[in-house]
């Protein structure tokens, strides 16, 4: 969108997560309580839930409000914003957004060239009217999401405190996450882990669980309910997900499952869309205990 004159945007979707890229111009941001800041051409803010916030003229200017398409108002003076709501349809996103910050400002200094590129494919997908276009906008927006996170952790490193997503910023656990989700399905021991890390199994134990707050074992349970979560709204059969996410036997994996989310695996697969809108908004998706 763009907007011109003494403007003023204070509508917001409580909850949702969403971003705003400022094409060109200059804004001033106002979230009461957490942040006040004055934002320029190339910044990128992420609201990972959605607060209450307002967005105005930093240097307001004479004439009225006015709302135009991006496309439409490009060339007037104002100031440019593209802006987006992102959904995620797998329960283990919203992990990952606990483990953020309330809001995110990515300055364009901080984004090495990769949001300008990512945000003119944007703009020039936004311009097409067609159905593929949508389909590639999806991915876009996707990608700079992502982008955005790697780029957060990377400068906030210093500072990253114990969590989920400080696991994924670790240069030797990392290989042993990437181990577990290519093969959910093996019977990990943790050496075999360890190994992956290049570490002895002591120092791979304490790094995880200094760094992330839980154990080796309850992320790798974790990762398998959601990996189950999703296998059982497509249909597959209790007995299939169970073989596919590493359990030898259906109970076992009912036990667990059962205990993750206060649900049987029987109920998510006999009402998938049911169960597929309650994962958007569900976020208490919380470690199981060791397997």
């Amino acid at each position: 969108a763009k907007v011109c004159g003494q403007w003023l945007i204070n509508e917001h979707e409580l909850g949702s997560t969403c971003f705003h890229i400022v094409t060109h111009g200059s804004c001033s941001l106002d979230v009461p309580g957490q942040l006040r800041c004055q934002l320029y051409s190339g910044d990128l803010l992420i609201f990972p839930r959605e607060l209450a916030h307002s967005m105005e003229a930093l240097e307001p200017s004479d004439g009225p409000q006015v709302h135009l398409s991006y496309k439409e108002g490009r060339l007037l003076s104002g100031t440019g914003m593209l802006c987006a709501k992102v959904s995620f349809a797998h329960p283990a996103a919203q992990q990952i957004l606990d483990a953020l910050p309330s809001v995110l400002v990515i300055r364009s200094e901080q984004s090495a060239h990769w949001l300008d590129e990512l945000m003119s494919l944007i703009l020039s997908a936004s311009y097409q009217q067609h159905s593929a276009c949508t389909v590639v906008l999806d991915r876009l927006c996707e990608l700079l999401f992502i982008y955005a996170l790697q780029q957060h952790f990377n400068w906030q490193e210093p500072r990253l405190k114990s969590s989920f997503m400080a696991l994924y910023n670790h240069p030797r656990l990392v290989k042993a996450l990437a181990a577990m989700h290519e093969n959910p399905q093996r019977n990990w021991s943790l050496a075999e882990l360890a190994a992956t890390a290049s570490q002895s199994r002591t120092t791979f134990s304490n790094s995880f669980r200094k760094v992330s707050g839980w154990t080796v074992m309850q992320y790798l349970s974790w990762w398998r309910m959601q990996l189950a979560w999703d296998y059982l709204l497509q249909g597959q059969t209790v007995a299939n997900v169970a073989e596919r996410v590493g359990y030898e036997s259906q109970a076992a994996f009912s036990r667990i499952f059962n205990k993750h989310f206060k649900l049987s695996a029987g109920e998510v697969r006999r009402d998938p869309q049911r169960f597929r809108q309650q994962a958007l908004g569900r976020s208490n998706w919380l470690p199981g205990s060791k397997n």
